[in-house]
């Protein structure tokens, strides 16, 4: 890899974006994670801290041994020496130099303040640390590159100190000094003034790390790369402490579609939306459905307007096409959907309805006025296939004929509430009753009715429940209020989601559960 004439793509989200809020990753995840990043083609992975945690050091010892990375380098994080103790003799310098890693990003204070304060040393002696720990990790055959903590709030109150910082760090052999938005608040002009300084008065090799304190950390890192900057961190869904920080699949998008920058090998940016939520999968932190590029909403249209104008053009109401993303566009059918809408959603679910106006009128006028009850298509895109082919074949697609379902909940004598539920059904001419127990009376329901269909069908075993909301959609008549419920269900392949609405959270529920299990069925038997 060509360090001085390449573009760096440097990935944090296993050390700064691990800071956020409730994520907490094991060393299995973050190696998990590592391999996805590397598909994306990031040219740089910063795995930890090593030496700070036992974690961190456990990964880079794994990672030596797990790893085997095509496009990304491994960078070890961590802070140059401390005040008044040799490079060579700093335990964390020595965790750096034995990590394995052929790249070191140092962490150094350039706000005075900060070096006066938190550091607790003299600005002398700050350079000295730069100096010594960028010296000691080149001369051990490592690539360093510097992360100018604090740099631009440093800048505004001692522009001359925090330049001296960069300028020790790049004669000392540091190949990137990455100027840092800590705190998040700047602006994109700002940033770009600052950018155009540093080039000029040092001559280094500049990146940028922002955060999104302001809300600005992807466009502060495109005028940063505008300004000059050739390397750029960030973490993918924007992960980090606070807000966050740039998220990278947005700033890599932007440079590549918008800007006609080539920072990622060929190809491999339509990865991008697989990859965003495949890691947002092993974060346990459910992917964003607005976020630019890959959001599940990004390319999603409701209005009936804008339906008709993409039936002619679809670059008419996107700013792209998402294939170059990895994403799809998405027709949503709502109480706002019109003619075009509905063709348009036919066209995607296997049904050219383009030569039957009736037919599209009334599937129309069916989803307005069942919206209108409570019901919502365009998160349910299941229950609309069911709706479309009931109306398009003359019947609801179904496999079980449901004789009746109750449901009980008694607190025994430990002060444990059981719940449990009676399904009486008919599949393939067969009647079952059968009775389920749960936790609560819609995983009774949910248990009872999977057994019983799963006598007739025993694909359903594969059917799993992975995800629940419920919604009380007139909130004024109290506990008796209209409710609707959303199921997300899947069979290890694909997922599928379904509405039920109802008097009550079960009555929603055993309709959300049928459909989807209905569905499910459906695309088996195709």
């Amino acid at each position: 890899m060509d360090l001085h004439g390449s573009f760096h793509v440097y990935d944090t989200t296993l050390r700064d974006g691990a800071q956020q809020e409730g994520l907490n990753l094991s060393v299995a995840d973050k190696l998990a994670i590592a391999r996805q990043l590397d598909g994306l083609g990031v040219g740089f992975i910063e795995g930890g801290w090593p030496g700070s945690n036992p974690k961190d050091t456990e990964f880079f010892r794994r990672a030596r041994e797990e790893l085997d990375l095509r496009h990304a380098r491994l960078a070890a994080f961590g802070a140059t020496r401390r005040a008044g103790v040799r490079a060579a003799d700093d335990p964390l310098v020595g965790a750096l130099r034995d990590s394995g890693a052929g790249v070191v990003t140092l962490v150094a204070k350039s706000h005075d303040r900060h070096v006066e304060l938190a550091l607790r040393t003299t600005l002398e002696e700050n350079l000295a640390m730069v100096r010594d720990t960028v010296t000691h990790l080149r001369e051990e055959g490592q690539t360093v590159f510097l992360d100018a903590e604090h740099f631009f709030d440093g800048y505004r109150a001692n522009r001359a100190y925090a330049l001296e910082v960069l300028r020790t760090a790049a004669e000392a052999g540091a190949e990137v000094v990455a100027l840092c938005d800590t705190n998040g608040g700047m602006l994109p002009d700002w940033v770009s003034d600052v950018v155009h300084d540093v080039i000029g008065s040092t001559g280094a090799r500049v990146g940028i790390h922002a955060h999104n304190d302001s809300g600005c950390a992807v466009a502060n890192s495109l005028a940063a790369v505008n300004a000059g900057a050739t390397h750029v961190q960030g973490c993918i869904n924007g992960y980090g402490e606070r807000t966050g920080n740039a998220d990278l699949v947005t700033v890599v998008a932007n440079l590549e579609l918008k800007l006609d920058r080539s920072v990622l090998p060929t190809g491999l940016l339509r990865e991008a939306t697989r990859i965003a939520h495949a890691v947002a999968d092993v974060t346990n932190v459910p992917p964003a459905s607005r976020q630019p590029y890959v959001g599940t909403s990004a390319f999603a249209h409701k209005a009936g307007l804008h339906a008709s104008a993409i039936k002619v053009d679809p670059d008419l109401y996107q700013h792209m096409d998402p294939v170059g993303v990895g994403n799809d566009m998405r027709l949503l059918v709502s109480d706002m959907a019109g003619r075009a809408s509905i063709e348009l959603k036919g066209r995607e679910l296997g049904y050219d309805l383009s030569e039957d106006r009736e037919l599209v009128t009334r599937v129309t006028a069916r989803v307005k006025e069942m919206e209108q009850g409570g019901y919502t298509f365009e998160a349910a895109d299941a229950s609309f296939e069911l709706l479309l082919a009931e109306e398009v074949e003359g019947t609801r697609p179904s496999y079980v004929e449901v004789e009746s379902w109750r449901v009980i909940t008694e607190t025994r004598t430990a002060g444990e509430a059981i719940s449990e539920a009676t399904v009486k059904l008919r599949a393939e001419g067969v009647r079952y009753v059968v009775t389920g127990e749960g936790n609560g009376p819609v995983n009774a329901l949910d248990a009872a009715l999977r057994e019983a269909i799963g006598q007739a069908f025993p694909e359903v075993a594969k059917f799993e429940l992975i995800d629940y909301k419920v919604r009380i959609l007139d909130q004024g008549h109290g506990t008796d209020a209209i409710t609707r419920v959303l199921i997300d269900t899947t069979d290890g392949e694909s997922s599928w989601v379904t509405v039920g609405v109802g008097a009550n959270v079960i009555e929603a529920s055993w309709g959300a559960l049928v459909d989807g299990l209905t569905f499910g069925l459906r695309r088996h038997h195709r």
